[in-house]
């Protein structure tokens, strides 16, 4: 065991604790209804998780991101949303901004934006293309239109960079906060995290070995101070796909079923490139708790489900880690006859 993770018997100490809502169809059975995600969103909420999730794309099958957090604002009270992670380029910023600053007034502030420049290969370039975006310079571009969000957000009229150029800008509509929702950089590659440490209020990484969430922790608190930034302005936060069952061998078979559906690969492929885990819940409390030693402090998690009432039972799993969040009966995800 990691020095000073939790015995087998014990629950992890309270931390803030989400849940990446499941939006992708290759996470639903055949006849589960799209409305019941703002079900289990709420259900989420009542169980005591405390962010939800939603992830972002251009024309694969999911639903949108920023219209699943819209519906999330009008239909849940207290938890936090966010994208884990929202793609910037694939939406015009200006009116993006403006998007964003409606939904976080209509969640009294509760929105957070995890965002990412994309990967190569099958979710990377091709959506460049299709976005009629140039690939090269994409992480300046990112970088850039965030900057360009927290002027819009803060009354600026004029902005000049190197990818946008506006004069006399009329009012944008200003969200909750001056400054705008928290911005967080999702990316664990040197130059990502020492931009993290420069630029962004947190950071949603999902390395394999906690080891590797402590050197990049590390790092940013180093760019961080060079920037004149303190190590509390940014927020260590951990995205992690989770399977708990009564039977380790089950749990693992459920999360390669997950990898195979939700990434076309198997699961040992996956968890060289991704933060999983599956087992009994003192074997995903331990694992968890290896990155809480290592310094993460907002853990969003995934459940491993391929339906809405599995994603419901898993939910209820990963709660009861955390003894002191509340698990009343909540709200069910309505089942139809035959799942």
């Amino acid at each position: 065991m990691n020095p000073g993770a939790l015995p087998p018997t014990t629950t992890l100490k309270p931390l803030a604790l989400g849940v990446l809502l499941p939006t992708g169809t290759a996470q639903w059975a055949k006849d589960d209804d799209p409305r019941d995600l703002i079900t289990l969103g709420r259900t989420a909420e009542h169980l005591g998780f405390t962010s939800l999730f939603v992830n972002d794309s251009l024309i694969t099958p999911r639903i949108e991101a920023l219209t699943m957090l819209a519906a999330l604002a009008a239909t849940t009270e207290t938890a936090t949303l966010g994208t884990g992670a929202l793609l910037p380029y694939l939406r015009r910023p200006v009116q993006t901004a403006q998007t964003l600053a409606s939904i976080d007034l209509l969640s009294h502030g509760r929105l957070t934006l995890a965002v990412g420049a994309g990967f190569p290969g099958r979710f990377g370039r091709p959506f460049y293309d299709l976005s009629e975006v140039p690939w090269p310079r994409r992480f300046a571009r990112l970088d850039e239109t965030v900057r360009l969000w927290r002027a819009l957000w803060q009354g600026a009229d004029t902005f000049h960079g190197e990818f946008h150029h506006f004069t006399d800008l009329p009012p944008a509509l200003r969200p909750t906060r001056p400054t705008g929702p928290p911005i967080w950089l999702a990316g664990a590659t040197p130059t990502a995290r020492t931009r993290t440490g420069r630029l962004y209020d947190g950071w949603l990484p999902y390395p394999p070995d906690p080891a590797d969430y402590t050197t990049g922790l590390h790092d940013i608190h180093q760019a961080a101070a060079a920037a004149g930034r303190t190590p509390e302005a940014i927020t260590p936060a951990l995205f992690i796909t989770v399977r708990i069952d009564d039977d380790p061998h089950s749990a693992r078979a459920a999360l390669d079923d997950y990898a195979r559906a939700t990434y076309g690969m198997p699961l040992p492929e996956l968890e060289k490139i991704q933060a999983v885990v599956a087992g009994t819940a003192e074997q995903v409390a331990e694992r968890l708790d290896q990155y809480v030693t290592a310094g993460a402090r907002h853990l969003v998690t995934r459940p491993a489900a391929l339906n809405l009432r599995a994603q419901h039972e898993q939910l209820e799993r990963v709660a009861a880690l955390i003894p002191d969040l509340p698990t009343p009966s909540p709200p069910r995800t309505r089942v139809r006859p035959g799942q």
